[in-house]
């Protein structure tokens, strides 16, 4: 085996977590402005084993909550320290240069997704978005399209399937990677495909790009994070409701729509930084 190839089988990890993390954003940001779940009074924690009925998306509740406490202590003991870090000693203007950087990106591949999705408005926007913010937002550094007025219109495979009629199927947690669902897993390798990050011929550089995109990610959702831990009595419950809920967009009769997102161009978005 090569080792552009061992790099490249790394990396996947790495991307994927990024993926992850965006679900997560958006999944927080719904959750801390008044996404309606209940609680669960239980003493014993997240992962403990629910005493009522189970969520029937939810079949493997068990093993999903024994990874779920595995990615917490993970992600306690190495990435919230990381990310603490990161963000205390970079200054914010060159924090929002990544994060508009890695955005960017995602919009070359949402512009791909809106086409499959015979989305026409949403391709247009995100193509903008993309030849605009490279050009004259010096590589994506600037997010010069916002300024201007164009909202973003983020997409990914999971999306696509379910706007062709792949329902999600059954709600699981992955090591590392965090909330997820069978049809989203199995669209991760294609959204892997998807990120021009893997494109880049210099190994060294493309890895320590998915690594800073990782921790600026988890950065960003510190605050919420805190916020999480504050309101939730069962963290477990909150995060896959709000996940399938948001998850379930496009799949019939599997929730919410697309469309029911797009008039508000800060959907999904974490409220900026005081």
């Amino acid at each position: 085996m090569t080792t552009t190839n061992l790099a490249g089988a790394s990396r996947k990890p790495i991307l994927l977590a990024q993926r992850g993390l965006c679900g997560a954003a958006l999944m927080l940001a719904l959750a801390l402005t008044g996404c309606a779940t209940t609680a669960d009074p239980r003493a014993a924690g997240d992962s403990a084993t629910p005493t009522t009925a189970s969520n029937p998306a939810d079949p493997f509740e068990s093993f999903n909550r024994s990874i779920y406490s595995f990615n917490t202590a993970l992600d306690d003991a190495v990435l919230k320290p990381v990310a603490t870090l990161y963000r205390d000693v970079t200054p914010a203007v060159a924090r929002d240069g990544v994060g508009n950087f890695f955005s960017n990106l995602g919009d070359a591949w949402s512009f791909v997704n809106n086409l499959a999705q015979a989305k026409g408005e949403g391709a247009y926007y995100s193509i903008v978005r993309f030849s605009v913010n490279t050009v004259f937002g010096i590589g994506g550094l600037f997010d010069v399209a916002s300024e201007m007025g164009l909202p973003r219109r983020p997409q990914d495979f999971g999306l696509t399937l379910g706007r062709w009629g792949v329902p999600t199927g059954p709600y699981v947690v992955l090591p590392l990677l965090g909330p997820s669902t069978v049809r989203d897993t199995a669209a991760m390798p294609v959204d892997v495909k998807g990120n021009l990050l893997g494109y880049t011929h210099d190994v060294p550089v493309r890895n320590s790009m998915a690594v800073l995109g990782l921790v600026d990610k988890r950065a960003r959702l510190l605050q919420a994070g805190d916020m999480l831990d504050a309101v939730a009595l069962d963290k477990y419950s909150l995060t896959r409701d709000v996940y399938l809920q948001l998850r379930g967009q496009r799949a019939p009769g599997d929730g919410l729509d697309t469309d029911d997102f797009s008039s508000d161009d800060d959907a999904g978005m974490l409220p900026p930084e005081e």
